[in-house]
């Protein structure tokens, strides 16, 4: 992590406390100086597995930047007395780096969920920020003897924005090859393209100013019931660990 970056960490993970502006700002700079950024938006699910597993642990500390996406790990910041300035989404830093796109003209290459999806994820983002040139989109569904292939794709366009939606377990992917990607900037935006394609809806901003997004993704995907019980237990874990849940080491 940047030392000019003011992190906080939670259990651990340094997430950044630049409000939504400034992350804009520090991203649209590091771009615009030619420096590469890998960004991880994280919620407390996220948090929950980096206490459980080590190895992405070490992978989420190794992004130049994590911001709190989740409603949880703002409370939590707030709770343990070390507030962030505010919940950074990864949908909405999306679209706030395609409108700096469209001053920039720059260039944008998405990776990740089905071919269809992603297909209109594009075709959608396309009409909406016409200045910034779509140059590739590729589905997520590959395995390691294509990684090769995709990367030396990605390298030859040298997008300026990077998106990736290959769930968490596959930041790793991310880490190993950031440097040869030769991308500007680099993030996980979850389930992000479903909602531009139209696959699945946003939550109404009722539910998400009572921090209950994840109940509205929930009732479109009760598949991801079993992942969503590690939020009760963040909860418990930050309200039973109130002294420790800013310190370095949990």
């Amino acid at each position: 992590m940047s030392k000019q970056l003011p992190t906080v960490p939670i259990f651990g993970i340094p997430f950044s406390k630049l409000s939504m502006d400034e992350t804009v700002q520090y991203i649209t700079t590091a771009i615009e100086e030619g420096k590469q950024t890998h960004v991880i938006t994280a919620n407390p699910i996220m948090v929950m597995e980096a206490l459980n597993n080590p190895e992405f642990a070490n992978v989420m500390k190794k992004a130049d930047m994590i911001v709190p996406d989740g409603a949880g790990v703002v409370w939590a910041a707030n709770y343990a007395g070390e507030p962030v300035a505010e919940r950074v989404t990864g949908f909405d830093l999306l679209h706030r780096l395609m409108e700096q796109g469209e001053k920039h003209k720059w260039t944008a290459y998405l990776l990740g969920t089905s071919q269809e999806i992603i297909e209109a994820a594009a075709e959608k983002l396309q009409l909406q920020y016409p200045l910034v040139r779509i140059v590739g989109c590729r589905n997520g569904f590959f395995g390691p003897n294509e990684d090769e292939e995709i990367v030396e794709e990605i390298n030859s366009l040298r997008p300026h924005l990077l998106f990736i939606a290959r769930g968490m377990e596959k930041e790793a992917w991310t880490i190993q090859y950031k440097e040869r990607l030769g991308a500007s900037f680099m993030m996980g935006v979850g389930g992000t393209f479903d909602i531009i394609s139209g696959n699945l809806k946003r939550a109404p901003i009722v539910f998400q100013k009572l921090r209950l997004e994840w109940l509205y993704r929930l009732a479109q995907e009760p598949k991801r019931f079993k992942r969503m019980l590690s939020l009760p237990k963040f909860v418990v874990k930050v309200v039973r660990n109130k002294e420790n849940v800013t310190k370095t080491r949990p």
